[in-house]
């Protein structure tokens, strides 16, 4: 890994670690005010700081405890002021309403060097969809 790789993968363990805290600060300081996020909530995607804030917080709140996160099969693509990551992410604890659960999404994040640090510009998180039931399937493992 060179050294502007590491730099993204210290982004990604920061993004990590700020999940697992629910620190929405940390979290914010990661992405660029032009932000466009894909999630696999509706709606079709959130755009711009204050709306990816509002969706965080709102995924924050519906945990009672840590989130606890794990990344696998991480791969770091970078040319000069672009990069874009893509893995698996593990995420897992208890919601609010006691259920614990555990589930790994796809996720893919595009990043662009601002003033000499990297911000997320693009997030994109999914979950593979089984065509003929036409339900997410939420318990795969890789």
């Amino acid at each position: 890994m060179d050294s502007t790789q590491a730099e993204v993968k210290a982004l990604i363990d920061h993004w990590s670690e700020g999940t697992r805290k629910k620190d929405i600060d940390q979290m914010m300081a990661l992405y660029s005010p032009d932000i466009v996020y894909f999630d696999v909530v509706p709606p079709l995607h959130y755009s711009g700081y204050e709306a990816v804030r509002r969706n965080f917080l709102r995924w924050f709140d519906s945990w009672q405890s840590s989130i606890g996160t794990e990344i696998r099969d991480l791969n770091i693509s970078v040319s000069e002021n672009v990069a874009v990551a893509h893995m698996l992410h593990r995420t897992s604890g208890t919601l609010k309403n006691g259920q614990d659960v555990a589930y790994w999404v796809r996720a893919t994040v595009c990043c662009q060097r601002s003033e000499q640090r990297w911000l997320i510009i693009h997030e994109h998180i999914s979950v593979p969809v089984d065509p003929k039931s036409r339900s997410a399937v939420m318990d795969l493992v890789p």
